[in-house]
């Protein structure tokens, strides 16, 4: 397994810095990551820097909350795809969930759903915050919305992934959308044992460091 096809490589401090960016897409070149997630206002600098490469960029969208209005997610998704994003990344509306108001939930994601067309869609659902019957409705009003990746966590919340929610959302959305697992995924062991649960992608801001493993590994082996 070549372990970074699966990586995307994150980078979404506040205080993170064009040279900080510049050092981010170097490592992204160097690793042939699958994509580097960033915020929306440093899209076209990262699309300039890994142009002529098959590295995606993908945006985050009312990051990391969520609970912005659905307008502001849709005009910022739409400015990231027009600044060059391969994919957009949107942060649930936590709080509409938690209402019960599941219309509205739905409504924050197909709006942006229709507003970028067949552009890949991410949906990150917080599960540090949600119980297990509030996990599997995030899940299905994501599918109700036809989004293509599910996503566990921001990695700004209270924690990261876990085995066990991942199971919960595999069992759920079944085949009908992709898994990404993000918080928490600091080295090789974890990010394997997430990937042999069945997730497709794995979020984290140690995909160097886990490269790094993974080709340790194979020189031991050898």
């Amino acid at each position: 397994m070549n372990i970074s096809e699966y990586i995307d490589l994150s980078l979404l401090k506040a205080t993170s810095t064009e040279r900080d960016i510049i050092e981010l897409c170097r490592e992204a070149r160097e690793n042939q990551f699958n994509a580097v997630s960033v915020n929306s206002s440093y899209v076209a600098l990262t699309k300039e820097l890994l142009n002529k490469t098959p590295i995606k960029v993908a945006a985050v969208v009312g990051f990391p909350l969520g609970a912005m209005s659905t307008a502001s997610k849709v005009y910022e998704a739409k400015k990231a795809l027009l600044d060059g994003a391969n994919e957009i990344d949107m942060v649930i509306n936590l709080g509409f969930l938690k209402s019960k108001n599941y219309v509205s939930v739905l409504k924050d994601i197909s709006d942006v759903r229709l507003a970028i067309g067949n552009t890949p869609l991410k949906v990150t659902i917080e599960i540090s915050e949600l119980n297990k019957n509030e996990i599997i409705k995030a899940c299905e009003i994501c599918l109700d919305a036809n989004v293509d990746y599910i996503k566990t966590s921001s990695g700004f919340s209270k924690s990261g992934a876990t085995l066990t929610a991942v199971k919960i959302m595999k069992k759920t959305i079944k085949n009908k959308a992709k898994i990404i697992a993000s918080g928490g995924i600091t080295d090789l062991e974890t990010a394997l044992k997430y990937l042999d649960t069945g997730v497709d992608r794995v979020a984290t801001s140690d995909g160097v460091k886990i490269a790094k493993e993974k080709i340790a590994n194979l020189k031991v082996a050898s």
